[in-house]
């Protein structure tokens, strides 16, 4: 672990712009720096750091953060990596304090199997290229299946000797022990007996994001139904399967720059992609995509696009991992292979331009494929038709935004030819459904509500505005003090030929004090889980009277809060026309009018939350046969909301800066 000081340190000294301009070709721009986004292809810069904060903005991505943060983002380090790298370029020096004895054990762990692993990689890439056995069984199939010399260096493959301990007596020779060879599975023991675990098989390395090699999985050349067609390495330290992807090590810099990411089931499928220039390939390596595997496409891209053969059974066994796609917001196509065609074989036929071509005009979203495909299956029998009708609608409500699952719904209507009503009445019992199950433990014949429509999600939209608003004018501005007049006294009545009483001094408090007691005043919180975290965490120094320092959160520990807070500073140096009419929120000279910047805000959080409280409450009153007691109550309640209403809009109706 790095010592705290050394990171505080290290953040001090650190120039932002110098560092991001090791990587990016920055204009200055009053007291900001411009830049092409690194993230996204463009032509106007949207690339923004703000030395005097040492933060960042990409609004093309949405990307923002510290100096750390940046070095993550655009040179996928980890923090730890991103901290040495800073530490190296401003001659700091490291010293991390000694972990805990099972930290070394497990780290020791890892090392060793990766040092067996990556001499077993070049081993067995020195077999094909140069043992006899190697370059006749080896390296002639790979050739033969249309693999040229530079792709299968490119990918480091490799053979396994037929022999029975080739491999293994060898690397014990060179003093590798034992013990990790068989951890590996490199080495398999029956009784006394070690023997390779790989024989006879060509080698495709898998390797982590950094590009060493992790495992292994290796092709039998035999024809034997008997035996496995692929060997894999076993999970260990070092290997987790369901967290890898075969070929992210040298995908990951394509996929950023496309915006998208390929699927396909195994190696050379890869490969052959790969050989014909589409690089944003990965695959799952014959195993169904899991949770892991997906946020770690995600780091990368919101897009992907499944490339599949023409079997039913393998596209049917695949659409619970889609369904974990669209559950995780990202967005999910479809290619089909003409039938007898896979990946693999229909890169090595058809050329680079009409590949890239055929990929790109063949994509189909993800839910129409599947509504096709299922209405293929179904045929004119009704139950079978009702069934899939439940499979289309269990698959839209995994969905998190509403607004998505409103579009799918209307598509679905339309493509199945059942009324968008029937279809919604479907998603809600789907969508109660999953919240009974994943709140089972907390629910206690609790009524979940239906689907809200899209106005309620706009309003709700809309209110998330103003909560990020509130957080902006917290970080920049907390430590500011405002003068606000005292809480309203009785009159004093004054008698003739006395003076008026002196008007009492105003009261100095902190824009946090005021921001956080207001919402404390009137039982509010943000309904933002990253929000409620940096209010409690002001509220924390508070009530210990101080203040938290500057960077407090833009160099927090949690990397994802430092880069949420900077991002939301840097927005008022960069923010667009378009936000200060859409959202009424004005940042340009605010510090001269801080006191009416910040009750502003606050009243405008405060309306549009009394906004949509009103907007549920009068669809309550949509219910059928609702009792004219509880109209009554509910129309009562409608009431108070409307003069809530009208009061804050009264407060907040003043535009700060025209």
């Amino acid at each position: 672990m790095i010592p705290k000081d050394t990171i505080d340190r290290i953040y001090a000294e650190a120039i932002i712009e110098e560092v991001v301009g090791e990587f990016l070709q920055l204009k200055k721009s009053g007291t900001t720096y411009r830049a092409l986004s690194p993230f996204s292809s463009e032509k106007t810069p949207s690339f923004y750091v703000v030395p005097h904060k040492g933060i960042f903005k990409d609004f093309s991505s949405g990307k923002g953060g510290n100096v750390v943060t940046f070095l993550m983002e655009h040179e996928r380090m980890s923090y730890v990596e991103a901290l040495k790298w800073l530490g190296d370029k401003y001659n700091i020096e490291i010293e991390e304090t000694k972990p805990s004895e099972e930290q070394q054990q497990a780290a020791s762990e890892r090392e060793n199997l990766g040092v067996v692993v990556n001499y077993a990689s070049g081993y067995f890439s020195d077999v094909l290229w140069n043992n006899p056995q190697g370059q006749t069984i080896g390296l002639s199939y790979l050739r033969e299946r249309g693999f040229r010399d530079e792709i299968i260096r490119k990918f480091d493959l490799g053979f396994c000797l037929e022999d029975w301990t080739a491999f293994t007596d060898t690397a014990i020779a060179k003093g590798y022990s034992l013990d990790y060879l068989v951890k590996s599975g490199l080495t398999k023991q029956k009784g006394e007996r070690n023997y390779d675990f790989f024989r006879g098989r060509v080698m495709f390395p898998i390797h982590g994001l950094s590009g060493k090699p992790i495992a292994f999985g290796g092709r039998t050349l035999r024809s034997d139904k008997n035996v496995a067609k692929y060997f894999n390495s076993p999970e260990s330290e070092l290997y987790h399967k369901s967290k890898v992807l075969y070929g992210m090590h040298l995908a990951k810099g394509p996929v950023l720059k496309e915006d998208l990411c390929y699927i396909v089931e195994g190696y050379t499928d890869v490969i052959s992609m790969v050989q014909n220039g589409v690089d944003n390939v990965v695959a799952s390596a014959g195993t169904a995509l899991t949770e892991d595997q997906i946020r770690l496409i995600k780091r990368y891209t919101k897009n992907v696009t499944i490339l599949f053969d023409g079997d039913a059974a393998g596209i049917r066994a695949s659409f619970r991992g889609i369904d974990l796609i669209l559950a995780a917001e990202m967005n999910v196509r479809v290619v089909l292979f003409p039938d007898g065609e896979d990946p693999d074989s229909f890169a090595r036929k058809t050329p680079t331009t009409e590949l890239h071509a055929f990929l790109k005009d063949s994509a189909e979203d993800f839910m129409k494929f599947k509504t096709r495909m299922l209405l293929g299956e179904a045929g004119d029998d009704p139950i079978r038709r009702a069934e899939m009708i439940g499979e289309l609608v269990k698959s839209i409500a995994i969905i998190p935004n509403a607004s998505r699952r409103e579009v799918y719904i209307q598509e679905c209507s339309r493509l199945v030819g059942i009324t968008e009503r029937t279809l919604m009445l479907e998603l809600n019992k789907a969508l109660r459904a999953n919240f009974k199950r994943e709140h089972k433990t907390e629910l206690a014949g609790v009524e979940i509500p239906l689907e809200k429509p899209r106005e309620v999600e706009e309003q709700k939209l809309d209110v998330q505005h103003q909560e990020r608003d509130l957080i902006r004018l917290l970080l920049t501005y907390g430590h500011y003090v405002m003068k606000l007049p005292p809480a309203d006294q009785p009159e004093v009545k004054v008698k003739r030929g006395q003076k008026p009483p002196e008007k009492p001094d105003p009261i100095e408090v902190c824009v946090a004090e005021y921001l956080l007691g207001e919402l404390e005043d009137d039982d509010l919180e943000f309904s933002d889980t990253r929000f409620r975290q940096i209010a409690a965490e002001y509220t924390g120094f508070l009530e210990e009277d101080a203040l938290p320092p500057e960077h407090h959160f833009f160099t927090h520990p949690d990397p994802e809060l430092s880069s949420l807070t900077a991002g939301i500073v840097a927005d008022q140096f960069t923010l667009s026309e378009n936000w200060s009419v859409r959202h009424k929120i004005y940042t340009e000279r605010e510090i001269e009018l801080l006191e009416h910047a910040v009750k502003s805000s606050v009243y405008k959080f405060k309306l549009r939350l009394i906004e949509l409280r009103l907007k549920e409450t009068e669809k309550e009153l949509e219910v059928p046969g609702m009792e004219p007691e509880a109209q009554q109550l509910i129309l009562s309640k409608i009431m108070v909301l409307n003069r809530a209403k009208m009061t804050l809009a009264a407060q907040s109706e003043t535009v700060i800066v025209h």
